[in-house]
């Protein structure tokens, strides 16, 4: 039987330039191949990889090193070779030089029995000339010649490369149908919350605008007032505005908030804002300070959605500041920008967490005693709606007990616009008008009907759309109150239907929903309706656009 063979001296004879690894990177063994390809001596062996061939100083896009190490770190971590794209790694000249070289290289692991990896083959291949004459385009034709027997070995390579990337690509492909199907499942989850969301606070809707509407009928009934009375306001808002909340955070979220732009004077949103929440800060002693300019402050914006921001700051301040305290509300304008500043004298909060505040489900402080109720979706509505307007908006406190101001900055235009002021009514009493009431929760529209009969109308009340179709066949009516979300026919029928009869150009046609983004009243609008209300609605907003439409 033959002897074994001497494995070093084949190991040595290698044509391929070889060079054995420790885990940790240190040179175990070296073949005369690769002593040659690297003008290195056997010395070498016993020192890390890195001290012998570190990357060459003079050139600043040198990342051979850092190839190399990720290349090798993925073998060990991984037991599986690594074959590395042909890239650049300068070798010493060993007199303080360096001479570029171009390598093709590939590292294999060696196993233990253990499964561990025990040492790192590091194969290269020297393909400087190759490069260059790729470079170069063309050299001499022995340069040529010895290039094309190298590319004829590097064709192996370049085989198992290919068959490598091809299982590569599998797993991808793999991978990215099961991304795919996860995002389509994520997306209908999401859609699916929206949809849930929607509902929700279009449902709690219908309720709180009977509620409402019930509360202004006691306080007709009631002139003295009664301390329930204000109980039933003041908690009756939150309601209204944590459902506001849920609806505007999710689509916020989801980057569907929209807005409906017109001219506008920034001080009259400032004041309407602060006069519908000022009685809220009556309550235990509360006080609310408004400073106005006395010159317009022109913004493009949604009067609704700034009114909403102030609205949302005012609740925020009202929240967090206890019985007795101090809000101000301060509005100024200069260098094409308004400030529009609420400071409060509350419990403040640590000046690090002035940007979390207006993070979605964010409180300055957990609920409690001190700190009512809240969905924390305020701030982050509030932050959408400005940033929507080409602002900014910023918190800022002393730290707890401090108090807390927010300031709005937005850009101001030129002038208001074209919206004029409706002059004032002629004196004398307002016209006694024929209504119809459309809504499909009878509390609500009985409701309405008792408020709108003690205002001095005549009033009838439907519950669906084919009976409100046949009340107007009868006798016309002067206004019609139309819910959109009804049992039979939707309201945007009712309207087309309505205004398809004779004397259906005259009537004037009001749509009253819990639905009431700008999608939404663009649908209403090209139904045919005149004006479109969001549920629950205030008696004094309702008689105000009668009395417009009466004197329009």
């Amino acid at each position: 039987m033959p002897d074994a063979p001497d494995f070093r001296s084949l190991f040595d004879a290698t044509l391929s330039p070889l060079l054995i690894l420790s885990p940790d990177f240190t040179i175990v063994e070296v073949n005369r191949a690769y002593l040659t390809a690297t003008r290195t001596r056997r010395d070498i062996v016993g020192r890390p990889i890195f001290d012998v061939f570190p990357d060459n100083p003079e050139d600043p896009s040198a990342d051979g090193v850092t190839k190399l190490r990720r290349s090798l770190e993925t073998v060990v971590s991984s037991g599986r070779t690594d074959t590395m794209a042909l890239q650049r790694y300068d070798i010493p000249t060993g007199e303080g030089g360096f001479t570029e070289r171009y390598w093709s290289p590939v590292n294999t692991p060696v196993l233990g029995e253990d499964g561990k990896v025990e040492y790192v083959i590091h194969r290269v291949e020297d393909v400087t000339e190759y490069v260059q004459v790729r470079r170069a385009g063309r050299e001499q034709q022995r340069a040529a010649e010895e290039a094309e027997v190298r590319a004829e070995g590097m064709e192996i390579d370049l085989f198992v490369r290919a068959r490598e990337i091809r299982e590569v690509n599998e797993q991808l492909s793999r991978v990215n149908a099961e991304l795919d199907s996860a995002g389509r499942r994520l997306r209908e989850e999401q859609r699916a919350k929206d949809r849930f969301i929607a509902t929700l606070s279009h449902e709690l809707r219908n309720p709180l605008a009977a509620a409402t509407a019930a509360t202004e009928l006691l306080a007709l009934d009631m002139p003295k007032g009664h301390p329930a009375l204000s109980v039933l306001e003041r908690q009756l808002g939150t309601l209204t505005r944590m459902s506001n909340d849920l609806l505007d955070g999710t689509r916020a979220l989801t980057g569907r908030l929209e807005l409906v732009r017109d001219p506008v004077d920034l001080r009259s949103v400032v004041h309407g804002a602060c006069a519908d929440i000022r009685g809220l800060f009556g309550h235990e002693g509360r006080t609310l300070g408004v400073v106005l300019p006395a010159e317009p402050v022109p913004v493009d914006g949604d009067r609704l959605r700034l009114a909403q921001v102030l609205t949302n700051l005012l609740s925020n301040a009202l929240k967090y500041t206890r019985p007795g305290g101090h809000t101000e509300v301060g509005l100024t304008a200069g260098d094409g920008r308004a400030r529009l500043t609420v400071r409060d004298d509350g419990i403040g909060f640590a000046p690090g967490l002035a940007e979390e505040l207006f993070g979605v489900f964010m409180r300055a402080a957990p609920a409690g005693p001190d700190t009512p109720e809240g969905l924390g979706l305020g701030l982050a509505v509030a932050r959408t709606v400005v940033e929507l307007h080409g602002g900014r908006i910023d918190a800022h406190s002393e730290g707890p007990g401090k108090g807390a101001s927010f300031t709005v900055l937005l850009p101001t235009t030129d002038s208001t616009g074209g919206r004029r002021s409706r002059p004032p009514s002629a004196p004398g009493s307002p016209r006694r008008l024929s209504l119809l009431i459309v809504e499909d929760n009878a509390d609500l529209a009985e409701t309405y009907r008792s408020l709108l009969e003690r205002q001095g109308h005549r009033v009838t009340a439907v519950h669906s759309g084919r009976d409100a179709l046949a009340a107007d066949a009868g006798r016309p009516f002067d206004v019609v109150l139309c819910d959109l979300g009804l049992p039979d026919i939707d309201g945007y029928t009712v309207a087309r239907a309505l205004r398809a009869r004779p004397d259906g150009a005259t009537m004037r046609l009001i749509a009253v929903s819990g639905f009431s983004q700008g999608t939404d009243r663009a649908l209403s609008r090209a139904a045919g309706f005149d004006a479109h209300l969001a549920k629950p609605l205030p008696l004094t907003d309702l008689l105000d656009l009668l009395d417009r439409l009466d004197a329009s």
